[in-house]
């Protein structure tokens, strides 16, 4: 366990290397890394946010909002993915989703313990979107359960519930993905190139954010067979019904457009998702759950153009008083 050095955002932020020993997929010693900002004199609350694929840490706004609201922010860069990458992995790969269990509890353990043991309200996007709740209903599950572990409740930013592409994919493709990642977990399917949503994003393309594009590639990471099956098997597990045993808020664009180059319709819509199946499964995640359409927002809400993070955020601010959170 290393201790916190300066983070790559600059200053106002830390980072802290989780060692998680051996890859239980073969690909040497993997490690996570816990990024905290500059907390609040007396934090009364901890926020920790994990990102999806092709994606890590950088959303500072995102820190910002909270850390204005009494938290203290920390985000998790999981094994393989952004901070975590190490030479010779292959970015993002798991075989299995509950794998990421070991640094979320230990990031969960490392936020509770230098916060002096404040509730904990979890974020998470995308691919994030179905781990966290996931790793959630299975803490549920432990004596006690997520709330004697400290945690209040979610907020879920375009999380991905269901495979997105012809309902063939869903059915017959489920079972060719598994098939294959028996055999050759590490092949990559054959999708056609794309960088709609990274060009809606960056700035050296038509977007606002600056970031690193080796860890977050504007065409995003390939997909491999043994990756989209431990997705799969997550998806089902999540159909069949979870109790995370907290309140959750599940943002989504109010409509999905796909498109493999950008043009005006990315900017104001999901590119990745199918915002109809985040709805459709949004109450698998057990207690109460609020889910709510941003107009014009984006893949990831809170990287919208101004007008709906804008939305996205107002919408966080009022479910955090309803939840008697703020």
């Amino acid at each position: 366990m290393s201790a916190w050095v300066e983070d790559v955002l600059g200053a106002g932020y830390e980072q802290r290397t989780l060692d998680l020993g051996s890859d239980p997929d073969g690909e040497g010693e993997v490690v996570a890394t816990l990024v905290r900002a500059t907390p609040p004199t007396t934090p009364k609350r901890a926020f920790l946010w994990v990102h999806g694929f092709t994606d890590y840490f950088f959303q500072t706004e995102l820190a910002d909002f909270f850390t204005e609201r009494g938290y203290a922010f920390y985000a998790l860069d999981l094994r393989k993915c952004g901070r975590s990458t190490r030479p010779g992995q292959t970015p993002h790969y798991v075989s299995d989703l509950a794998l990421y269990d070991a640094e979320l509890d230990e990031a969960l353990r490392i936020v509770r313990e230098e916060t002096g043991e404040i509730e904990v309200l979890l974020g998470a996007h995308s691919t994030g979107g179905l781990i966290v709740p996931l790793w959630l209903s299975r803490l549920n599950a432990t004596p006690g359960g997520s709330r004697e572990a400290g945690i209040v409740g979610i907020v879920l930013d375009g999380p991905w519930f269901d495979l997105q592409g012809a309902a063939w994919m869903r059915s017959i493709g489920t079972q060719v993905i598994r098939a294959v990642a028996q055999v050759r977990p590490l092949e990559r399917l054959k999708l056609p190139p794309g960088d709609a949503y990274g060009s809606s994003l960056h700035v050296s393309a038509a977007g606002e954010w600056d970031y690193d594009l080796t860890w977050k590639p504007i065409t995003g990471f390939p997909v491999t067979y043994g990756w989209l099956n431990a997705v799969r098997r997550g998806h089902a597990i999540l159909h069949r019904g979870l109790d995370i045993g907290v309140p959750s808020l599940v943002l989504r664009s109010n409509r999905t457009r796909f498109a493999r180059k950008h043009g005006p319709d990315t900017d104001v819509s999901d590119a990745v998702l199918d915002v109809k199946q985040i709805a459709r499964w949004a109450g698998c995640l057990g207690d109460a759950v609020t889910s709510l359409p941003i107009p014009g927002a984006r893949h990831d809400v809170f990287l919208s153009q101004a007008e709906a993070r804008a939305a996205a955020y107002a919408a966080v601010d009022r479910w955090l008083g309803y939840a008697g959170l703020t």
